[in-house]
């Protein structure tokens, strides 16, 4: 199965952190966090991961020439990014014989399971999306969910939320998924696609290790919270 890492953010929210390093490659607890999350992606069974990248690009492109790993990794520069469902639109030829795929946001360290979420994918659905509670969820992507697992509403940080539980920056996708994203600059899933397919998306609940490191607060936090990959705790 193949995935796509989004790794192409500018990481203007972690400066200074960035300013050298993108920040698919600021390290946690030692690890970069693209390392992590092929470490991840090999241990769960998935073959292919294509990774997009944007500032620094270079730095990325080594860090993968150097990583062996046993798993296939291309990597795609944007010179002027696409957003997040952009990048998906231009690289669906990569997918195109795929039922499903992963998606897989580069700045979350987690330690789901992945392989339990596959398990839990319904042919039937555009998607699959990982779930989890947050206590602030006027700053996230908010889904609601009725008591068939089914999504029916999904609004990116709402004034008003009508529940905590937030989109975990990864999903499983399909073509059906793919169609829904827009032609225009710069697609965004949690903007552009995810409200699009309520009612054909189910949700999954990660009840395992998820944060955002997005802001140099939830970066920090990652250095004393971060347990480590299930595959690095059972050697």
């Amino acid at each position: 199965m193949k995935a796509f890492l989004l790794a192409a953010g500018q990481g203007s929210r972690l400066r200074p952190y960035t300013d050298c390093t993108p920040k698919c490659l600021l390290p946690v607890r030692g690890s970069p966090v693209l390392g992590i999350w092929l470490s991840l992606c090999r241990a769960q069974g998935i073959s292919e991961v294509l990774v997009n990248t944007s500032v620094h690009a270079g730095a990325v492109a080594d860090f993968v020439r150097n990583w062996k790993n046993g798993i296939s990794v291309t990597v795609v520069e944007e010179p002027e990014l696409f957003g997040s469902a952009g990048t998906l639109r231009a690289n669906r030829a990569w997918v195109a014989s795929a039922d499903k795929f992963w998606v897989f946001y580069a700045d979350v360290l987690t330690r789901a399971d992945l392989n339990s979420m596959l398990d839990f994918h319904s042919p039937q659905s555009a998607a699959t999306v990982g779930v989890y509670s947050v206590p602030d969820p006027a700053r996230c992507g908010i889904v609601t969910v009725g008591a068939d697992h089914t999504i029916t509403n999904f609004i990116e940080k709402p004034a008003a939320p009508r529940s905590n539980l937030a989109f975990a920056g990864i999903l499983i996708g399909t073509q059906e998924f793919l169609d829904a994203i827009p032609d225009k600059a710069g697609a965004d899933i949690a903007f552009d696609v995810l409200p699009r397919l309520t009612g054909r998306m189910r949700a999954y609940s990660i009840k395992d290790y998820v944060l955002d490191i997005g802001t140099p607060e939830n970066y920090e936090k990652a250095q004393t919270t971060w347990p480590g990959s299930a595959l690095e705790n059972s050697r």
